[in-house]
């Protein structure tokens, strides 16, 4: 699956993030609360050639490993679209039913001692 470019042995240090760019490892500080943004760091310089066609990447050993790249990722089922007529969509418009006023909520007991507004019915959207 994964095959080693370059033997580097890079030792890990803690909230460290490494990286592989142009042939060489770099490491930058994890984002943290509350800490300033960290600036990279080389850590070793591989002298290796970059191929766009996989991705390169630090190993549990210290060493620059590399695995082809999934490019356009996994193949989706296809799904069937229902495509309706225009003249039957604008009539399915014309029909829905109007909908009803919304129901009064119902005051818990705690709001049962202040005065409670009657609500206003729902307005009625109309085209504009």
């Amino acid at each position: 699956m994964a095959e080693k470019v370059a033997k580097l042995s890079v030792s890990r240090e803690k909230d460290f993030m490494y990286y592989v760019k142009d042939g060489a490892v770099w490491k930058v500080q994890r984002k943290q609360p509350g800490v300033p943004k960290g600036k990279p760091e080389k850590v070793a310089d591989g002298h290796f050639q970059m191929d766009t066609d996989f991705i390169y990447f630090v190993d549990k050993d210290g060493d620059v490993s590399r695995a082809k790249r999934a490019v356009g990722g996994q193949k989706r089922k296809k799904t069937v679209k229902k495509a309706a007529p225009k003249k039957a969509a604008k009539a399915a418009k014309a029909a829905k039913p109007v909908k009803a006023a919304k129901k009064p909520v119902k005051a818990t007991p705690k709001k049962a001692a202040k005065k409670s507004k009657p609500q206003k019915p729902a307005k009625k959207k109309g085209r504009r």
